[in-house]
């Protein structure tokens, strides 16, 4: 239904599920209503929480930092698709999503977590010529929502490193169960962090068409 709103964004909550090895989400406590006049909290996270942008000074030395790029890969015209039950994103998956057209911005749903509390090491990535395809193509942003754009065990990262270099702008642990295949308008907007690689993202859909 055209108008309707999806929220994608992974809720962030104090001891949640990480990549291993990074700093895990807290979330306290500076003031308190009772005793300080107001509530505020505190959070320690990694840039890589929940749903997030990976910006390419991620992998790339020279890349900007992830407040400095553009915002308008990350807002406008998005097509979501299933991958539910594939092993792997490769090429011939590509060829067949880009054939009627490359979508300016893709989500794929993977069905990676089965369960919200066990991080998933086992999920469809896509390979380094499925990404290559998908930069020849045009497409602007791809977004997943595995917690990575590749295999858990990738040693060199190569498919971050094809879409970085290539001016795709990169999604992670998008939310997006129940949402159907089909047009929708993307709004995930990355905070305005000077100095970090990547930044936690709202991603909100909405229906089009």
């Amino acid at each position: 239904m055209s108008g309707v709103l999806y929220d994608i964004t992974r809720p962030l909550v104090s001891g949640m599920p990480v990549w291993p090895g990074d700093a895990p989400c807290r979330v306290g406590w500076t003031g308190r209503l009772a005793a300080d006049g107001a509530n505020v909290a505190e959070l320690s996270l990694s840039a890589h929480t929940g749903t997030h942008a990976d910006g390419p000074y991620h992998l790339l030395d020279e890349g900007p930092r992830i407040g400095a790029v553009p915002l308008d890969a990350f807002l406008g015209p998005a097509r979501v698709v299933d991958a539910g039950g594939r092993a792997m994103l490769d090429a011939g998956w590509a060829a067949d999503v880009l054939a009627g057209g490359a979508p300016e911005r893709l989500l794929v749903r993977t069905g990676a977590w089965v369960d919200a509390s066990v991080f998933p090491t086992r999920y469809a990535a896509l390979d380094a010529e499925a990404a290559r395809l998908l930069v020849e193509a045009g497409v602007r942003l791809f977004g997943t929502d595995a917690p990575c754009v590749e295999a858990f065990d990738a040693s060199d990262l190569p498919v971050h490193r094809v879409l970085l270099a290539g001016g795709v702008a990169v999604l992670e642990n998008l939310l997006l169960d129940g949402v159907p295949e089909g047009a929708y308008e993307l709004i995930a907007l990355p905070l305005r962090l000077e100095e970090a690689d990547s930044s936690p993202v709202r991603a909100v859909l909405r229906a089009i068409g």
